[in-house]
């Protein structure tokens, strides 16, 4: 029977200092940030207090915070070393404001026009909303309604990229939302 086993090859490194260097690369963080980004906000023209940071500075923020998964005072803080590291003088935004902004900002996507015409999938999916009312309903049953939002993706057949998106309440379907995706 033991035969009958496969015996196992053990792999045995022989070059330890490519080894090393590929281990190491693994660890490597590369940025890039582009000098002529609009990182303060332009004037709004309207009355009041202007916004100081622009959306791009705010979505760069809470990018970074993804990326890491990290706090936001902490992202702000490793936002303002990523900026000194690039031997940038920008303002970093504080985290009072991140807060408030996330909140309405309008991200921006960036678009990749393509030469060929392109055959959209479109479909969507439901995303349920958690929350205290979660806990409430684990506790003492179901009182109400869930809410849920919908997802409409518009897909590339050949890339499988993802082309177009749009949120949406759960009484609107795909059909309306055609136009909007194309």
């Amino acid at each position: 029977m033991s035969e009958a086993k496969k015996k196992r090859t053990k792999y045995r490194t022989t070059n330890w200092k490519v080894y090393n260097a590929a281990l190491k690369a693994r660890g490597a963080l590369t940025m890039w940030l582009d000098r002529d980004m609009q990182w303060l906000a332009a004037p709004s023209g309207k009355r009041g207090r202007s916004q100081t940071f622009s959306d791009a500075a705010i979505q760069f923020c809470l990018s970074i915070k993804c990326l890491f998964g990290q706090a936001l005072r902490q992202t702000l803080g490793l936002v303002e070393s990523l900026l000194r590291l690039a031997g940038l003088d920008w303002p970093v935004p504080d985290y009072s404001t991140v807060c408030r902004r996330q909140k309405t900002l309008q991200t921006q996507l960036s678009y990749r026009p393509s030469a060929e015409p392109l055959q959209l999938l479109v479909d969507s999916t439901g995303v349920k909303f958690l929350g205290e009312g979660e806990w409430k309903r684990k506790k003492h049953g179901a009182e109400y309604r869930r809410e849920w939002r919908k997802v409409h993706l518009g897909i590339d057949a050949q890339t499988l990229e993802i082309r177009a998106v749009e949120v949406t309440s759960n009484a609107i379907g795909d059909a309306p939302m055609l136009p909007e995706l194309l």
